[in-house]
């Protein structure tokens, strides 16, 4: 047992001593083949497509969604049963005729011919409710497509903040590349002249190899972001796109009964449940309508057989309903009519209780969101980039070693993703709660154009002080 001890540590002791004598050589680039994998890293930076704004995404969206479309033709569809609501029955053409004898059913002379015209017409007010019905039918539809176009705009506007970050987070990625590139060659020149060990190479190489990662993940993210934009605007998921825009955090959100006052008059939810109010009513005044009667009007030419004192004559008729005689059926109708009332007035208070909680709930996520942006942008990232720049310089002049310096950059390059989140996820809030609200909301004079401040990162100089 003891000798299958020994055994072992002389073979641990002679790979260790293979390791030391296999170190690269003064000459010698052991992280050249990551820094190949970064060879392509200005490559995103160059769009194939002319780059489209917000505002180009959202009108190219409206005018191609799928989901759209399909709201568009309901909206053609609903609109042409109005004409049809009101409308007269068909009228009707009879002929009748009788008296021929049965011996001699070829003689019509002897026949009594009888043409008749018949209209059926209902009520006073009948027509206009029917048409009033179907009327607020389209009103309807018209909230279902405006709502699918707040829906669609809000998609779009979130998944253009997605992959415009993700184009701020490729950029940000291009200059750590490059920072990390002046750190390992300072690290290099400084283990080429034995000023440090050799685990700062090797640290500088795993530095390198953590930025292949996030740039591969950079990368499946923007892809994500592409396909679900191009999807929303009725395009082949993979076909190229590049946006452009900037980060437009408001000053100050709206107030709490500001947003649901603007809700009440613009929320297409509220809108299509208050014309289902309105339709309920009309529907109850039509049932109650069920007691005047209906008419029908015949009106006909009569040819009277041979030998007949006139021959030429005409008949007139008319009929009227009794729907007195039938209160059973009409006053069920009505009962159910008033049921469906009183449920589409249920409906649209739970319609307006649920906007609320969508507001209150959209609000306290962008109020949230906003700190977070005015935390990052006013604090974390000054704070981030100062210790950044103190660390550089203090190794540059041997007084920190070089994991700090790598901690450093970790940490500025951390806080630089988090904050373009941080404004993504606040564009995102912002956007739902305009979909709460169904109405853009006023940035307070801070437009679209105003732009985010970039990360500007120090430089390493490569030299080895002496």
């Amino acid at each position: 047992m003891k000798a299958l001890r020994l055994s072992i540590c002389l073979l641990i002791a002679f790979s260790g001593a293979r390791s030391f004598a296999s170190e690269p050589a003064a000459g010698a680039d052991p992280w050249s083949g990551v820094t190949g994998l970064l060879a392509q890293e200005h490559q995103h930076s160059r769009p194939s497509t002319p780059p489209m704004s917000l505002a180009e995404l959202e009108t190219a969206a409206l005018a191609n969604n799928p989901e759209i479309r399909v709201a568009v033709r309901r909206v053609a569809i609903a609109e042409t049963r109005v004409r049809s609501a009101g409308s007269l029955s068909d009228p009707e053409f009879m002929y009748r005729g009788w008296g021929t004898p049965l011996a001699k059913p070829w003689d019509l002379n002897q026949t009594q011919h009888m043409f008749m015209f018949n209209q059926s017409l209902p009520g006073p007010g009948k027509r206009a409710l029917r048409t009033q019905l179907a009327s607020e039918g389209v009103e309807q539809v018209k909230a279902e497509l405006e709502a699918k176009q707040r829906d669609v705009t809000a998609q779009v506007r979130k998944t253009f903040y997605d992959l415009l970050r993700n184009q701020d987070e490729l950029l940000l990625h291009d200059e750590q590349a490059a920072l990390a590139r002046q750190s390992s060659e300072s690290a290099r020149i400084k283990y080429v002249v034995g000023r440090v060990p050799q685990q700062d190479v090797l640290k500088a190489q795993i530095a390198l190899t953590k930025l292949v990662e996030h740039l591969v993940m950079l990368e499946q993210d923007g892809g994500l972001a592409r396909a679900r934009l191009n999807t929303l605007l009725g395009r082949d998921p993979g076909s190229a796109l590049e946006v452009q825009g900037e980060y437009s955090p408001p000053q100050k959100l709206p107030a709490l009964l500001d947003l649901e006052k603007n809700a009440l008059e613009n929320r297409p939810e509220l809108a299509m449940s208050s014309s289902g109010v309105r339709q309920g009513e009309a529907r109850t005044k039509l049932a109650e309508k069920g007691y005047t009667p209906d008419y029908n009007l015949s009106a006909g030419y009569m040819l009277m057989p041979d030998g007949a004192r006139y021959r030429n004559t005409y008949m007139a008729e008319l009929s009227v309903t009794l729907p007195w005689l039938n209160r059973g059926r009409h006053d069920a109708e009505i009962a159910e009519a008033n049921a469906d009332l009183s449920a589409e007035r249920a409906e649209y208070d739970n319609q307006r209780a649920l906007v609320f909680e969508e507001i209150q709930e959209a609000l306290i996520r962008a109020q949230s969101a906003k700190r977070l942006v005015d935390l990052y942008s006013q604090t974390l990232r000054p704070q981030a980039q100062a210790t950044l720049k103190s660390t550089i310089a203090a190794y540059q002049a041997d007084r920190t070693d070089f994991l700090n310096l790598l901690d450093s950059q970790n940490t500025t390059l951390e806080v630089e993703l988090d904050y373009y989140r941080a404004a993504t996820e606040l564009e995102s809030r912002i956007a739902d709660l305009e979909r709460a609200v169904g109405a853009p909301l006023t940035r307070d004079g801070h437009e679209s154009d105003t732009p985010v401040p970039q990360a500007s990162l120090p430089q390493i100089t490569p030299e080895v002080r002496q």
